[in-house]
C-alpha cells in the first residue's frame, strides 16, 4: 500500500512559524525605535518620582508642612505667570528625558580580569582532575575553563564568592586527603582571609564553593525562648538548623538561627567540654550556660585559674559555691559526686515503691568546671587527688540524676583531660583561632568551612554527638566586673543575675516567728555535709561556703568585694 504525502500544512508549517516569528520581531523591533521617546520619558518621570518620594521621607516630620507650604506657593506662582504651566511642562519633561536617558548596564559575562583569574585557577586544577589516559579531558593545559566552570560570582575587588566546578567521575572524591588537597588550593587561589563552604556532590561529580558571611557579634546575654531542658550555645547560618528564635541584638530586634543544647534524661549528649586558645572565650561560653541554668536548676562553678571570673555569681540565689582553691574544689566536687549518688538511690527507691520521683531529685544541677587542669596539677604537688577522678560518678550517672557537667580547657592542656571527661562529654565546642587537625581531634570530623587566621571572641565550632560540624558564635558574656566590659553589656549580665542571699534572708527575718538560715547570712557557717556523710541521708542542695585557701604551692583563692550593681 503507497503512503499518502503528508498535507500541505503540515510539510511546510514550520516555514510559515518562523517567518511568522520574524514578522514579529521585526515590528517589535519597528515599535521600539517608533516609541523611544516615550519610552525614555516614562522612565525618567519614574525615577524622577522615586527620588522625590525618598526626600520627602528623608524629611524631618517638623519640616514637612513648611515644605510642603513652600511647594504650594511655587505652584500658585506658577500658575499665576504668563505661560507658567507651559514653562513647567517643559522644564519636567526636559527633566525626565535627561533622566531617563541612561539606561543600566547589564552585565552579562565576566570582564578580563575575571576571566584571567578563571583561567589560571583552571590551569592551577590541571594537575588534580586529569590522568594522561584521559582521551577527552575535561581539564587540560590551554583548554576551555567554561566547560568545567559555571556559576560564579565575583565581589567588588575581583575575588571568587561563589564557583561550581565540574571534575571527572575517576577523581578520589570518597578519599578526605583528596578532597582536601582541592579545598586547600582554592583556599588559596581565590582569596584568603576569607571562610569558605565546600559542598561536594559525589553523584554528580560538582564541587560548590561559596563565601559564607560572617556571623553577627551584635547579640548580647538575653533571655532567650527555649523549652525546659534547653539551652543556646550560641548562634549559626540561617540553613544549617530548622528553628529561630527572636533575640534583641544592637542592630535591633531579629530572629536568629540557635544552636541548641539539650540536656537531662533523654539527651543523648548530657555533658559539654569545650576547648579553645587563651581569650577565645570559653569563659563567656561558661558564664552564659550559668545564666541560662539558674532559673531552672542550681549551679556549682569550680575556677582553676583562680583570676575571679565568676565573682558575679558569688552569693546569688541557686548558686551553691564558687570554688578558686584546690581544697574547695575537692570538697564541692566530692559532695556533688555523693549527691549524684543520692538522687540515683531515691529515684529507685520510689520506682520500685511505684511513687513518682522525689522533687529534690528532679531539679537539675550543673557542674562547671573551668581549667581543671590548673588544679590537676596542684593536686600532683600536694599529694592529693586529681579533681577529675571525682566526676567519674556525675559524667557516669549524671543524665539519669539531672546532673550535667560542662568542662572548658585550653588546648595546650587538653592532654590533661582524664579518659572519663573525654569519653562523657559528647557535645563538644571549639572557639578562637585553630587548625583543622586541632579542631578534628577536638570535633572528631573535620569542619567543613575553612577557619579564618583572625576570629572574634566567641566564633568557633560546635558538634552534638555525631552531628554535623556548625559554626558558631557565642552571645556576648563577659564579666560585669570587668572594667573592659562595655556599658550595655555589663548591664545585660547584671539583669539576668538572680537576687542575692543575703536579701533573702531580710526577707525571711521581717516574717514574725521565723529564724533565718545560718546558711543563707553572711558572715555565718552553713550546714556542709561532711566527708563521711552517707550519701543517702545528705541534705539534697546545702550551701557549700567558699573554702579557706590550701597551703603550699599555687594560687590563692580570689574572692573579689562585689561592688554595687546600680
Amino acid at each position: 500500500m503507497a503512503r499518502r504525502p503528508l498535507p500541505r500544512i503540515l510539510s511546510s508549517g514550520s516555514d510559515r512559524i518562523a517567518r511568522s516569528r520574524e514578522i514579529a520581531r521585526t515590528a517589535a523591533d519597528s515599535a521600539t525605535d517608533v516609541l523611544h521617546p516615550l519610552i525614555t520619558l516614562t522612565r525618567g518621570l519614574r525615577k524622577l518620582a522615586a527620588t522625590a518620594r525618598a526626600r520627602w521621607a528623608a524629611t524631618p516630620k517638623e519640616r514637612r508642612g513648611p515644605t510642603l507650604f513652600l511647594v504650594a506657593a511655587c505652584v500658585l506662582v506658577l500658575a499665576l505667570v504668563p505661560y507658567g504651566p507651559l514653562l513647567a511642562l517643559v522644564s519636567v519633561m526636559g527633566a525626565a528625558a535627561w533622566k531617563g536617558r541612561e539606561r543600566p548596564v547589564v552585565k552579562t559575562g565576566p570582564d578580563d580580569a575575571e576571566i584571567e583569574r578563571l583561567k589560571s585557577l583552571y590551569e592551577a586544577l590541571v594537575p588534580y582532575f586529569s590522568v594522561p589516559e584521559d582521551p577527552a579531558p575535561l581539564f587540560a593545559h590551554g583548554g576551555d575553563w567554561s566547560g568545567a566552570f559555571g556559576d560564579f560570582a565575583f565581589d567588588d575587588g575581583g575575588r571568587l564568592t561563589r564557583l561550581r566546578i565540574r571534575y571527572p567521575a575517576y577523581f578520589t572524591d570518597g578519599e578526605v586527603s583528596s578532597r582536601a588537597r582541592i579545598e586547600q588550593l582554592l583556599h588559596a587561589k581565590s582569596g584568603r582571609g576569607r571562610e569558605y563552604l565546600f559542598d561536594w556532590d559525589q553523584e554528580g561529580n560538582e564541587l560548590v564553593m561559596s563565601v559564607l558571611p560572617a556571623l553577627p557579634t551584635t547579640i548580647a546575654a538575653q533571655r532567650f525562648v527555649t523549652a525546659p531542658g534547653e539551652t543556646v550555645l550560641g548562634f549559626t547560618d540561617a540553613d544549617a538548623v530548622q528553628r529561630t528564635v527572636p533575640v534583641l541584638a544592637a542592630d535591633g530586634e531579629k530572629d536568629a538561627p540557635p544552636v541548641v543544647w539539650r540536656t537531662g534524661p533523654r539527651s543523648t549528649e548530657p555533658h559539654l567540654l569545650a576547648v579553645g586558645q587563651p581569650g577565645s572565650g570559653t569563659t563567656s561560653l561558661v558564664r552564659s550556660l550559668a545564666l541560662q541554668a539558674l532559673p531552672h536548676g542550681d549551679v556549682l562553678v569550680i575556677e582553676g585559674s583562680g583570676t575571679g571570673e565568676y565573682a558575679c555569681l558569688t552569693g546569688r540565689v541557686g548558686v551553691l559555691a564558687v570554688e578558686c582553691g584546690l581544697a574547695g574544689a575537692l570538697a564541692s566536687l566530692e559532695w556533688a559526686a555523693h549527691e549524684t549518688e543520692r538522687r540515683l538511690i531515691a529515684a529507685n527507691r520510689a520506682r520500685q515503691a511505684g511513687h513518682p520521683a522525689p522533687e529534690d531529685t528532679k531539679r537539675p544541677l550543673w557542674i562547671l568546671l573551668d581549667r581543671p587542669s590548673v588544679l590537676g596539677h596542684l593536686a600532683a604537688a600536694a599529694g592529693r587527688p586529681d579533681p577529675q577522678d571525682l566526676l567519674q560518678v556525675p559524667l557516669r550517672h549524671g543524665r539519669a540524676a539531672q546532673v550535667t557537667v560542662v568542662v572548658a580547657e585550653q588546648f595546650d592542656s587538653v592532654d590533661a583531660l582524664s579518659e572519663t571527661v573525654r569519653t562523657h562529654t559528647r557535645a563538644r565546642v571549639v572557639l578562637g583561632h585553630a587548625s583543622p587537625a586541632q579542631i578534628e581531634s577536638v570535633l572528631g570530623v573535620a569542619p567543613h568551612t575553612t577557619p579564618t587566621p583572625v576570629v572574634p571572641p566567641g566564633r568557633g565550632y560546635a558538634r552534638l554527638g555525631t552531628g554535623p560540624v556548625l559554626r558558631l558564635q557565642v552571645p556576648a558574656t563577659p564579666d560585669p566586673y570587668d572594667d573592659a566590659t562595655s556599658e550595655a553589656h555589663r548591664r545585660a549580665v547584671l539583669e539576668l543575675l538572680p537576687e542575692r542571699q543575703d536579701a533573702m534572708a531580710t526577707a525571711i527575718e521581717a516574717v514574725p516567728g521565723s529564724a533565718p538560715d545560718p546558711g543563707l547570712i553572711p558572715g555565718a557557717t552553713p550546714a556542709r555535709a561532711p566527708e563521711s556523710v552517707s550519701p543517702v541521708v545528705a541534705p539534697p542542695a546545702p550551701v557549700i561556703s567558699p573554702s579557706a585557701p590550701q597551703p603550699g604551692p599555687g594560687p590563692v583563692p580570689r574572692h573579689a568585694p562585689v561592688p554595687a550593681e546600680g
